[in-house]
């Protein structure tokens, strides 16, 4: 009797990839991560700057059009402490309006406030003037004293609001360049 071969079954390939594969490719990825976080943190800080900068020049517009609309001083207060920075748009003199710990606004005797716009000293910006407190004219129109307003991020960039006594706000940034903005 003869012997049947039995017919061999080609080799299977195999498919997938091996841990060798899987490591260098986590490795890799790993390393692109770590290079790209700084630049997206460098961007998020632009834009929480950004966003805090249009907004305190809404305020400035805002006080300035109030004051000459109820024909009625109007003034902004800045204030920086340890449990953060702080602006109030209140009425009254130059000392009666702040903020306590908590972000809220604190006025004293016939002050009101209209607006309060709190930065916690943990939050990602800060405010900062070279003035107390300007005050907005209701029959010129004007500020009195122009002051420049920092506003601060956590890993150090800056816009600068210029405010001249006409009430118009420049910005413009001390450091690393922010699109749109010129260096001060």
């Amino acid at each position: 009797m003869k012997a049947r071969r039995q017919p061999v079954a080609p080799a299977r390939r195999q498919t997938g990839v091996t841990l060798v594969e899987t490591m260098v490719v986590s490795s890799i990825v790993g390393v692109l991560t770590s290079l790209a976080a700084p630049a997206f943190q460098d961007t998020a800080e632009r834009q929480r700057l950004q966003g805090a900068a249009a907004l305190l020049e809404t305020d400035i517009h805002q006080a300035r059009m109030l004051a000459v609309a109820r024909n009625a001083p109007l003034r902004i207060s800045f204030e920086s402490g340890v449990n953060g920075s702080c602006y109030v748009l209140h009425t009254g003199s130059a000392n009666q309006c702040g903020c306590n710990a908590d972000g809220s606004a604190a006025c004293t005797g016939s002050a009101v406030a209209e607006r309060v716009v709190y930065f916690p000293a943990a939050g990602a910006v800060a405010v900062q003037s070279n003035s107390r407190s300007v005050l907005f004219d209701p029959q010129k129109g004007t500020v009195t004293p122009a002051a420049t307003v920092r506003l601060t991020g956590q890993r150090g960039g800056a816009i600068h609001q210029v405010m001249n006594i006409m009430g118009r706000v420049r910005s413009c940034t001390p450091g690393a360049p922010i699109a749109g903005l010129r260096r001060c």
